[in-house]
């Protein structure tokens, strides 16, 4: 991916971020896409497949329980022309999460087409262990 485009997508990313750090409903319905079919999965939910209730559904969260201490870490971003991810992680309050943006060029902007976080509950291990052979 070139580095101007990797910009792009990491700053469409931090927006989306923002959005919901701020708990600014209008910059989070602007970051997602509206040409586009669209998907979000928060942690615990059923998947949300509609543009209008993924709204309604940050329309909840950002007037309820909206995080007052959401912060953006490490974040690495893939993908081409026209469509591209993000892998992130999200803490929130004590809560470490992974997540996974994909966005899509609509027009000359970057527009959230998926966004998916879960829990961390443990770490994967650069080099698994050997695994016992079984003796005849």
């Amino acid at each position: 991916m070139v580095g101007a485009m990797t910009d792009e997508i990491l700053a469409a990313n931090r927006r989306f971020y923002e959005a919901f750090a701020s708990a600014d409903l209008g910059l989070m319905d602007d970051v997602w896409a509206r040409e586009a079919p669209v998907s979000c999965v928060h942690p615990g939910w059923a998947a949300l497949l509609e543009r209008e209730e993924i709204m309604l559904s940050w329309r909840a969260i950002l007037a309820g329980e909206a995080p007052t201490e959401l912060a953006l870490g490490s974040a690495s971003a893939h993908g081409g022309v026209d469509m591209a991810y993000v892998v992130c992680t999200e803490t929130i309050g004590e809560a470490t999460l992974v997540a996974t943006n994909v966005f899509v060029r609509e027009g000359e902007d970057w527009k959230l087409v998926h966004h998916q976080a879960g829990p961390v509950v443990r770490r994967v291990r650069k080099e698994p262990e050997a695994k016992p052979r079984m003796s005849n």
